[in-house]
């Protein structure tokens, strides 16, 4: 790819009185990225359009997995899609949309090359256009966050924590001063989500299963902490269910605290809100997450929380050929409609929002009030991204679009090996059976028979093998024992976010959030 504006226009119409292709132009490879295009190109006709895929890296991640990645039960590269495997009739970009300029049909972006080359940003030039860069996380003007935290939002970070909370084992084990120790075994857990419960609970199970082969180090020994601002955590699973997790939490000697919140974790000591000071080398942020920044880089309309605002019919409000569904769109929720409103999903016609014109239908009740907007889950993600690229092809084609409706099916947890949490159509589960609920939904949901058949043949073998409790901290800095040898410099990996300042003993580092 060259500098300046990139264009099919050798594409454009392959003979006299043939119709042009639409250059159709994905931002972002996560579930809506992923989905959207790959089912485009199932459905696209030979010659009808051409899809390009912009993302910062070249594969999907099924974040659900993370957790159980996180504490070995799974193989990171299990948890990842390749994106070039699965969309082979597209075009995948492996680079960062920095802006959109859609009444110039025109994107700008940086990619791999873009330093080397010295050139600057590129730009492409499309049709119709797919906003789909998901979200990042929400943080918060938190003293020594930035410093001393780590994510739990990429697959990077989730090894990443599992290095390190069996290096800080490590140390607890070899260091002779007892508050070292302390602070090696205190881990803190920011936000009581999906995110924040499944981690913690997965890697609490895993360190727990790793101190018996520690010969100083009792599970008692560990303190793990959630803090949840809150009066109440997993929201998703009824007041019950979350009541539940609580107790099976702290029934595993978890310290759960609620209506707290982080105030400081500066000089690795964090600071709540109840006046609890806990020195430790480990905060993991998970208290939400925010659009992609991207979004605020374009000329499409935003909501006051800086999401695209967009309509059933999953395009943009007011905007021709602009389209969005995932974290970073605000779609109405159509499943809080009252029941006497027309059955969702009845087609509308062309130009009631076929992505020829404007459109700015299907966004509040009848009575002018606006309709809630669908959380920003994976679930919502995954089915709009079909109703999305069914939508597209029907506005090529000039036929009626759809709008976007489901009504919650509910939702699944893991608490650890063997236990889990679910309120699902109704039903609550706890236990052993939401944990086989948890696994049995997960790995139907997860993309292609290949991914599928390798996450079962790795669950079957750590059913009958011990689990791996092996820290492989060096994968971040594979140079550094070969730069000790080819220059004489000790073998140790340069501060960076998230690790010791200089004057800190090296041993232990925590991860830098991106991996």
């Amino acid at each position: 790819m060259r500098h300046g504006t990139v264009k099919a226009a050798d594409t454009r119409g392959e003979a006299p009185g043939t119709p042009p292709r639409r250059r159709i132009l994905i931002v972002g490879g996560g579930y809506v990225g992923m989905y959207t295009a790959l089912r485009l190109q199932r459905g696209l006709r030979a010659g009808e359009a051409e899809v390009t895929v912009v993302t910062p890296e070249p594969y999907m991640t099924y974040q659900p997995f993370l957790p159980e990645a996180a504490a070995g039960s799974i193989s990171p590269r299990h948890v990842v899609v390749p994106l070039r495997r699965v969309l082979s009739k597209c075009r995948i970009v492996i680079g960062e949309v920095r802006s959109v300029d859609h009444a110039k049909r025109t994107a700008t972006l940086t990619t791999l090359a873009t330093a080397e080359e010295g050139t600057g940003p590129v730009h492409i030039e499309y049709d119709e256009l797919v906003l789909a860069p998901g979200s990042v996380s929400r943080t918060l003007p938190v003293p020594g966050l930035a410093e001393y935290a780590i994510g739990f939002k990429t697959v990077e970070e989730a090894i990443g924590l599992r290095n390190h909370v069996i290096e800080q084992m490590d140390i607890a084990s070899s260091t002779r001063d007892p508050q070292v120790r302390d602070a090696a075994l205190t881990f803190v857990f920011v936000g009581g989500g999906y995110a924040g419960v499944e981690a913690l609970a997965e890697l609490e199970d895993m360190a727990r299963y790793a101190s018996r082969y520690y010969h100083n180090i009792d599970p008692a020994d560990m303190k793990w902490v959630l803090v949840e601002a809150s009066d109440r955590i997993l929201p998703e699973v009824g007041p019950e269910m979350g009541r539940y997790t609580v107790r099976e939490l702290r029934g595993r000697n978890i310290d759960v605290r609620l209506e707290t919140r982080l105030e400081s974790c500066a000089d690795r000591v964090a600071v709540l809100s109840d006046g609890a000071r806990l020195p430790t080398r480990t905060v993991v942020w998970t208290a939400g997450v925010k659009p992609h920044p991207v979004i605020a880089n374009t000329d499409l309309p935003l909501t006051a929380r800086g999401r695209l605002r967009c309509t059933a019919r999953l395009t943009v409000e007011g905007v021709e050929n602009a389209w969005a569904a995932g974290d970073a769109a605000a779609v109405p929720d159509l499943s809080a409609r009252p029941a006497t409103e027309p059955t969702p999903g009845t087609p509308r016609a062309p130009g009631t929002g076929s992505g020829t014109g404007p459109d700015t239908g299907a966004t509040g009740a009848p009575d002018g009030a606006p309709l809630p907007e669908c959380a920003p889950n994976a679930q919502h993600a995954v089915r709009q991204a079909k109703v999305l690229a069914d939508n597209l092809l029907a506005s090529l084609r000039g036929r009626p679009l759809q709008d976007y409706v489901h009504r919650y099916a509910g939702s699944v947890a893991s608490l650890g090996l063997h236990k889990g949490v679910a309120h699902v159509y109704g039903r609550k589960l706890k236990g052993y059976p939401a944990w086989l609920m948890h696994r049995a939904y997960h790995l139907s949901r997860v993309p292609t028979v290949n991914r599928k058949t390798r996450v079962l043949a790795e669950w079957t073998l750590s059913g009958l093998f011990k689990r791996e409790i092996v820290s492989l901290g060096s994968l971040e800095h594979p140079r550094a024992e070969f730069e000790s040898a080819a220059g004489g410099r000790p073998a140790t990996p340069p501060p960076g976010p998230g690790r010791n300042p200089p004057g800190d003993p090296p041993e232990g580092p925590l991860p830098g959030s991106g991996g």
